[in-house]
This record gives structure tokens, C-alpha cells and sequence, in this order.
């Protein structure tokens, strides 16, 4: 019995013309030559994001889209597509570039990838906060210019970890994971979130709860692990990074909206803040111009969920998810 959406004949004579599916670039993890059996889809990009038009154009009568954070699936996409759409299944976590109100409007199922990321993101972070500590990226580049001409009891002095007091803001899963992590370094943890955990969970991690303020004034190194939401836009406020200990240490894993980039690289360069590590940025792919050139910050191309293992198994996910909508059965992780 052939599956759903394949050609097959009808009737007499009659052939039931497959359905049209959007992938937006070829991505780990997705079986596009079963797709491209199954589906009408024209091949993806190889490399980089589908120009808009393009995006536009290819989703015309489709009734699934599997893509990217890099894809804005936005109410002219929708209506480029028209009411044959049923499924947009995001290859992320958060589907910010989606505009999900309006896909709950028109009865279209929004998807992700959770949980098959977490370590791997959770890894990222902790990178990222000993990097930053440690001056890593400008001791690095120091090497690198043939600048070292022997060891230096002043050079790229840091800040310890061990012991130190880490506040993760957003505990979820990722945040979890932080907090696990960082058992190895004796860390007193304090987390901050829109509600509080349970009280077995808070045992389970050794993690107090805090108020967003005071954890930014009690920490030595804060991990923000927030979704990006109309309340966490702009979270980070030039305010908010004035109670931070000039000692500190801020991680960015998140979403880059949840930073005011300006007030971070003018903290970095007044000494009011020692130092940043930062995955995620406002306006992707660009970055502000000063925190290129800011002292003690570490700055990584969106690499969260970087490994080949996480990325294939977010692809099947992704993939399962999309197929699920299309046969008519409940996928495995809805967001809608």
C-alpha cells in the first residue's frame, strides 16, 4: 500500500498527484530523496538560506514546510501557500521566526525539535562561560598573530570558576543541564524563572530561586536560557547589566533579542562588565560593530546544537514531525 501523497492510481485511469512540500535547505538528518519520492519538492539550496522570493514562489499550494530559523514563515508566506498548508515544521527549538498566532488562526501545526539539543546547547554554554573566564578567544588570537614572545605572570589574567556562584535565567531543560554541569566546578546555582521549579527539582540541581535582579547582582557568572518572548525582548537592559558585578561573566545561548547588544559592548569596554559569551545576536548574521573589537568577548556563529549526532537526530525529528501532519497523526512535538 503506498503512503499518503504518493502517486497512485485512482479510478480508472486516474493518478492522484502528489502533494508539495517545502525544505528550505538540504539539512542533517532529513531523507531527501524519500521526500522527493514521496512529495513534489523541488531540491533545496545546498548552501545558505532560500531568497525570500524564492521561498515565496516554492510555497504556492504547499501543504508542508519543514524549515529553518533563517526562514521568516510570517502571514505572507501563509497566504502564499494558501489553504492547502497544514504543517510548518521548524528544524530549532524556538520558532520565533514563525508566526505561530496566525498559524493557530488558520488551523496550520506549528512544530520543533526540543530535547534532542539540550546536552549538546548545555555544552555550548558551559564552553562559552570558561572561554570568557579564561580569556580563551583573545589568548588565542594573541598566539595566532605571533604576538607571544614568552610567558607572562600578567598576561590575560581571568577570573576562577571553581566555587563561584553561577545564575542561570531560564531553568528549562537547557538550564537544567547548565546547572548539572556545573557540579564539577562546586558552584552555589541560583536560577531565575517565570515560575519557580518544583521543590524536588530545586534539590535535585542544588538551585535556589531568585528574583531576575538579585540573581544578576548575587552572580558571578549568569547563562540566559529564556525563549524569546514579548517579556524577554530586550531582557538585558543597560539597567539590568549595571547590577552585574564588574567581575561578571554574561552568557548568551538563547535568542540574541533577549540582549541589548550596545549596552553589553559598552559595559565590555568601560570595565563594568569583564566578559561575554554570545551564540545568539540581535540581527543575525550581522553583529554589532563594537563587541567585534570588545575586550574578554567570546563570540560564536549560533553553534548551540553544532554537533553531527545532535543535528541529524534534530533533522529525523524535524522530518517525523512534518510526516506526521501530512498522514494525518499527531506528531511528536507539536508547539500548536
Amino acid at each position: 500500500m503506498k503512503a499518503p501523497g504518493t502517486e497512485a492510481p485512482r479510478g480508472r485511469g486516474r493518478i492522484v498527484e502528489r502533494r508539495t512540500i517545502v525544505v528550505t535547505r538540504r539539512l542533517p538528518g532529513v531523507p531527501w530523496d524519500d521526500m522527493a519520492t514521496r512529495f513534489r519538492a523541488g531540491d533545496p539550496p545546498t548552501e545558505g538560506t532560500m531568497p525570500r522570493e524564492e521561498f515565496l514562489a516554492r510555497a504556492r499550494g504547499a501543504s508542508g514546510i519543514l524549515c529553518t530559523l533563517a526562514d521568516r514563515v510570517d502571514a505572507e508566506l501563509m497566504d502564499a501557500a494558501g489553504s492547502s498548508l497544514s504543517v510548518v515544521s521548524n528544524f530549532a527549538v524556538g520558532v520565533n521566526n514563525v508566526d505561530v498566532v496566525e498559524a493557530i488562526r488558520r488551523g496550520i501545526r506549528v512544530c520543533n525539535t526540543p530535547d534532542v539539543l539540550t546536552d549538546a546547547t548545555a555544552d555550548l554554554g558551559f564552553a562559552l562561560l570558561l572561554s570568557a573566564a579564561r580569556k580563551v578567544s583573545d589568548a588565542d588570537r594573541f598566539v595566532r598573530a605571533g604576538d607571544w614572545t614568552g610567558w607572562d605572570p600578567w598576561g590575560f589574567l581571568g577570573v576562577p570558576v571553581a566555587g563561584k556562584t553561577l545564575g542561570i535565567v531560564g531553568m528549562g531543560k537547557i538550564g537544567a543541564a547548565v546547572a548539572r554541569r556545573s557540579r564539577g566546578f562546586s558552584m552555589k546555582v541560583l536560577y531565575h524563572n517565570r515560575r519557580r521549579i518544583p521543590p524536588s527539582e530545586e534539590a535535585e540541581l542544588a538551585a535556589s530561586y531568585r528574583d531576575l535582579d538579585a540573581l544578576l547582582a548575587e552572580s558571578d557568572f549568569v547563562v540566559l536560557c529564556v525563549p524569546l518572548t514579548p517579556e524577554t525582548r530586550g531582557l538585558i537592559s543597560p539597567e539590568r547589566l549595571g547590577r552585574m558585578k564588574r567581575t561578571a561573566v554574561l552568557v548568551n545561548i538563547a535568542r540574541g533579542e533577549v540582549v541589548d547588544e550596545e549596552a553589553v559592548a559598552t559595559a565590555l569596554a568601560e570595565g563594568r562588565l569583564f566578559g561575554a559569551g554570545l551564540d545568539v545576536f540581535e540581527k543575525e548574521p550581522r553583529i554589532h560593530p563594537r563587541l567585534l573589537s570588545a575586550p574578554s568577548a567570546v563570540l560564536l556563529p549560533h553553534l548551540g546544537s553544532a554537533t553531527g549526532e545532535t543535528r541529524e537526530a534534530m533533522g529525523r525529528l524535524a522530518t517525523e514531525n512534518l510526516l506526521a501532519v501530512l498522514d494525518g497523526r499527531e506528531p511528536p512535538c507539536p508547539v500548536n
